[in-house]
């Protein structure tokens, strides 16, 4: 392939994940839980792709040396990284991509619980307490439940 269509591709790709996002913000301000279902799609996918790099990291860690040696000779830091033991390099790599898969997990139990919250908001059976101050007028005086009581007297106990 030529650069021309890799800059098609990466330009289409850019311009499906503007939307996708777009989408969800959308769907987030006027509440409808339908349209952060593609956002949460990619972000189920991108999260798998990236514990698929995590796991071939730790099966084959030769790779890293591999990948380090296709480097362009100008890469900076690119003698330091390979003077490193491998071992310590693989620890790193993974601690590094354990992290960004625990920030990817809170991103997507973010976006799922905003849709929890949308679909259950839209949802009939659940009830929403909106709580206003007119609701202090339902409730009776202090004096009257007080006063009532001595009023009106319990009924006698009658055994059986």
């Amino acid at each position: 392939m030529d650069d021309h269509s890799d800059m098609c591709i990466a330009t289409a790709i850019s311009l499906l994940m503007i939307l996708i996002c777009a989408m969800a913000t959308y769907g987030a301000y006027k509440q409808h839980a339908a349209w952060i279902i593609p956002f949460f799609c990619y972000q189920i996918f991108d999260f798998a792709l990236n514990t698929l790099v995590a796991i071939s990291v730790l099966v084959y860690p030769s790779t890293i040396q591999d990948y380090l040696r296709q480097l362009p000779s100008n890469f900076p830091y690119k003698e330091e990284i390979m003077s490193v033991n491998p071992t310590c390099l693989v620890v790193i790599i993974l601690l590094f991509i354990s992290i960004i898969l625990a920030f990817k997990g809170y991103l997507i139990s973010c976006v799922w619980n905003c849709y929890r919250y949308i679909n259950g908001r839209n949802n009939s059976d659940v009830l929403v307490y909106i709580t206003t101050n007119d609701t202090a007028v339902l409730l009776p005086p202090y004096d009257d439940p007080v006063n009532g009581a001595a009023k009106d007297p319990p009924p006698p106990y009658v055994s059986a």
